[in-house]
């Protein structure tokens, strides 16, 4: 059996999953339509009060997914304004992130599995990893965090999604 590439594993899961985000997007906005109610309601739920709010768990599931492919790829990391204030600004977020995900070809992962990352962090020292460890227990699990807090926001907030939806058939 072959093993699975650093890129396998890495910008296609992000790729499928940053897709499967936008067609809650999609719903969310259908759901909003059909109770007549604006969609910037969306934009600030929260399952508790301590926690980001919705806007905020995708960016992070965006930068999430572009830092981890930049690392890997060793790629310069695309900077985002963090500035959206729309669904549909957050819908074009994703898709410049998915876009990125996925023009960094499989060739710039080589040896990534042992590649030194480093991650700033506001207070303290940074974190540091090999590449391999870096994704499966750093990069994917916080971005998979994020994305779900967002399926878990909307479904809250009403929006008919399922497991499918998020499975992305």
């Amino acid at each position: 059996m072959t093993p699975i590439s650093m890129h396998a594993a890495s910008a296609p899961a992000f790729a499928k999953m940053l897709g499967n985000m936008l067609t809650w997007l999609e719903a969310a906005k259908a759901h909003a339509e059909t109770r007549k109610f604006s969609t910037d309601v969306y934009l600030t739920l929260r399952l508790a009060p301590d926690m980001l709010p919705f806007a905020k768990q995708i960016q992070i599931a965006s930068d999430a997914a572009k830092g981890c492919v930049a690392r890997l790829g060793g790629q310069e990391i695309p900077k985002y304004e963090d500035n959206e204030a729309t669904l549909d600004e957050l819908a074009e977020r994703i898709k410049k992130t998915r876009d990125f995900v996925l023009s960094v070809p499989a060739e710039a992962f080589a040896d990534s599995e042992e590649r030194e990352i480093v991650i700033p962090r506001r207070s303290g020292d940074p974190l540091k990893f090999d590449g391999s460890t870096y994704l499966r227990h750093f990069a994917l699990p916080n971005f998979y965090f994020h994305a779900t807090t967002t399926y878990a926001l909307l479904r809250h907030a009403g929006v008919p999604l399922g497991k499918s939806d998020y499975l992305g058939g």
